[in-house]
Order: C-alpha cells, then sequence, then structure tokens
C-alpha cells in the first residue's frame, strides 16, 4: 500500500510518500471519520501507528509556572 500527502509547512509544501510493505494504515471509512491531524498525529500515521494514543502526553496550554 502507497499513499502521498501534500504538507504546507507556512512558506512551502512538502510531498511526503509513504510505502507499507507490512501492517495497516488507519484511514478514514466515509466522511464522518475524516479531520485534520497535529504534526504529532501526522508523525504516528506515517510511522505506521494508530493516531490515537490514549497513553501520550498531551501539550499544556499554559506555562509551568
Amino acid at each position: 500500500m502507497c499513499y502521498k500527502c501534500l504538507y504546507f509547512d507556512g512558506d512551502g509544501f512538502a510531498m511526503l510518500y509513504k510505502r507499507i510493505d507490512n501492517g495497516k494504515l488507519q484511514w478514514p471509512r466515509n466522511k464522518n471519520e475524516v479531520r485534520n491531524l497535529t504534526q504529532q498525529e501526522l508523525r504516528w500515521l506515517l510511522e505506521g501507528r494508530s493516531i490515537q494514543q490514549p497513553k501520550a502526553i498531551q501539550k499544556s496550554k499554559k506555562g509551568i509556572f
């Protein structure tokens, strides 16, 4: 399975190409499952992981102090 991703980083586009030899790719099955991904979720997807990582540490919205 192969897929391509067009990514805009603020000042230009990058084309990502991924070929998965073994494993599965989490992909929307219908329009209701389509959503924007965070950079971390995109990284997980490209690594062949699930984009829903229940044990992942969420970024804090406020400062530590």
